[in-house]
């Protein structure tokens, strides 16, 4: 394929993604928010603003929108649930086994007494399963306690694509070919080099393996809660995992 060709295909999956947004936000109005009035400040507040470069990566102020360059990369819900998974519950996290992890252990997997620290729980063998961590964000009480922690909060929360009109729509299992287009766009493909990615690991297989242990009535309530972010991102329904 020409290097024109190649530019062309990747600017017109560019346009669809941005249509995909557009037409979801309109047909949805009583589910997205549409007014940056009715968005509480704490979930804009893991948004990023570049002044130097008129950009802004998922930070939102409430003025001065239409100056900056506006972009997001987003990523396989269910993979970025097991992303979350691994980096804060199987690696050692003092933070998150203090703040999430005792709680998940107590509520969900019949722990009254925790460990104190994630170390102690490592060396009892104690750790939050998967299963744990799905049963923690399917729990009402969850989310009415406060907004889910941003690691595993839906991605049109995080960053409120029916308020902004992204100039930018990334995916993660594209990242190579869509980091070059963006770099381009920003005008920085001379001064930033993108290192290679890794391989993509988000099969069929690899999902199976991690929901092996959760119901499949959780694994279609865990849909429910994240069918916006598959719905609005253009991410296939998982029928794998779901249809039994």
């Amino acid at each position: 394929m020409s290097q024109k060709k190649r530019e062309e295909r990747i600017h017109e999956t560019q346009e669809l993604r941005k249509q995909l947004l557009r037409e979801t936000c309109a047909g949805d109005k009583e589910t997205f928010k549409h007014h940056l009035e009715d968005v509480r400040d704490k979930e804009l507040e893991n948004l990023i603003v570049d002044d130097k470069h008129g950009i802004i990566y998922c930070y939102i102020p409430k003025a001065k929108l239409k100056h900056y360059t506006k972009f997001l990369y987003v990523r396989d819900p269910f993979v970025r649930l097991i992303s979350a998974y691994r980096n804060k519950f199987r690696q050692h996290n003092e933070y998150f086994y203090q703040q999430y992890g005792r709680h998940i252990l107590r509520l969900y997997a019949n722990q009254p007494d925790p460990p104190q620290s994630v170390d102690e729980a490592n060396a009892s063998g104690m750790r939050v399963s998967f299963q744990n961590f799905i049963q923690y964000l399917l729990d009402p009480l969850t989310e009415r306690k406060e907004p889910f922690e941003p690691h595993w909060r839906q991605m049109h929360r995080l960053c409120q694509p029916c308020l902004i009109k992204y100039d930018f729509v990334g995916h993660q299992e594209t990242l190579q070919q869509d980091a070059s287009q963006l770099l381009k766009i920003l005008m920085l493909q001379d001064d930033i080099q993108f290192p290679p990615s890794y391989e993509n690991m988000t099969t069929p297989a690899f999902l199976l393996d991690w929901f092996s242990a959760v119901p499949l009535e959780d694994r279609r309530k865990l849909y429910e809660l994240y069918e916006e972010d598959f719905r609005m991102f253009g991410y296939k329904r998982p029928r794998e995992l779901l249809d039994g």
